[in-house]
């Protein structure tokens, strides 16, 4: 059994991002869903990013960080894009960390002291054409960061969908979706 630290997109803590979890926690795993949004849930892309850059990418972050507080340092952290910056500045900084999973977006690695540590598995999955993905710079970042880890994965899948695996939001594809999900729980057994 592992125990995941799920952190939410852009959108907040929806419906999909609820049964996701629901999913891994069928599974045999335990999830643990901060809402970095304090209960917010915007019916937009658009307006989850206005209310994301009014809060501050730099306090989500923090929240993330918070949340962990109260729990086990051994955990596996998970993000949704927005979620992945709380996800991967945890799995990359918090001792203990069982591994990362990524999805929808990867962050650079900071430059100075940044590197991956070579004990946390890391495993990103995004669409191969998705605009924010493919082509504003996280694909090249989860290129990097899989290169640096020691047990790293990139899944590329096909489709230009961001958010593909949010079974309540309009991007869902099914397929790829499912594909996504029976990899993290053969990824959570393996650490778990």
């Amino acid at each position: 059994m592992a125990e995941v630290l799920l952190f939410h997109h852009v959108y907040g803590l929806t419906s999909g991002v609820r049964e996701f979890a629901a999913r891994i926690e069928g599974a045999g795993h335990v999830v643990h869903l901060p809402d970095l949004y304090e209960g917010r849930v915007f019916d937009t892309f658009e307006e989850g990013v206005a209310h994301a850059g009014a809060v501050g990418f730099g306090t989500l972050v923090e929240r993330g960080v918070a949340a962990a507080g109260e729990l086990p340092a051994d955990l596996v952290y998970a993000g949704f894009s927005l979620g992945v910056l709380p996800a991967q500045e945890l799995a990359r900084t918090r001792p203990g960390a069982r591994g990362a999973l990524l999805f929808h977006a990867c962050a650079p690695l900071p430059e100075v002291g940044g590197g991956w540590p070579p004990h946390v598995p890391v495993r990103i999955h995004g669409m191969a054409d998705d605009a924010l993905f493919a082509g504003e710079g996280d694909l090249e970042a989860a290129r990097a960061l899989v290169e640096e880890a020691a047990d790293g994965e990139l899944f590329l899948y096909p489709g230009d969908r961001h958010l593909f695996a949010d079974g309540g939001l309009p991007a869902y594809d099914e397929e790829a979706a499912e594909l996504l999900t029976e990899r993290v729980l053969d990824f959570l057994d393996r650490v778990g």
